[in-house]
C-alpha cells in the first residue's frame, strides 16, 4: 500500500502546475485546464485521505465536486467563446475594462 504522503506530495505537485498555469499562461483556454488541474489535486487528496481513513467520504465529495466542475467547464467555455466573438482574442489582458 503506498503511503499517504505520497498521494500529499503528488496533489501538491499537481496543485502547484495549475497555480502556475493560471498566473503565467496568457491564455484563456489555457487558464481554464489549469483551474482543472488545480480541481483534480484537491480530487487526489479526498480521495486519498478517505481511503487512508477507510470512508467513501472522499470519494463521495469528489463525485460532487467533479458534478460541479463539469457545470463550471460548460459555462466557463460558453463565456470564453462569447468574448472571443466580441474581442476575438484569447487574451486575459484584452478583457480588462467592464464595458463592450
Amino acid at each position: 500500500m503506498v503511503p499517504l504522503n505520497y498521494y500529499l506530495i503528488l496533489s501538491g505537485i499537481l496543485f502547484a502546475i495549475g497555480t502556475s498555469g493560471v498566473f503565467l499562461r496568457r491564455n484563456l483556454i489555457t487558464v481554464m485546464l489549469s483551474i482543472e488541474i488545480m480541481l483534480n489535486a484537491v480530487n487526489l487528496t479526498f480521495v486519498a485521505v478517505g481511503r487512508y481513513l477507510g470512508t467513501v467520504d472522499g470519494q463521495i465529495i469528489t463525485f460532487f465536486v467533479m458534478t460541479v466542475a463539469a457545470a463550471e467547464a460548460a459555462v466557463g467555455l460558453a463565456l470564453v467563446i462569447a468574448l472571443f466573438r466580441h474581442r476575438e482574442t484569447l487574451s486575459p489582458d484584452a478583457f480588462t475594462a467592464l464595458k463592450w
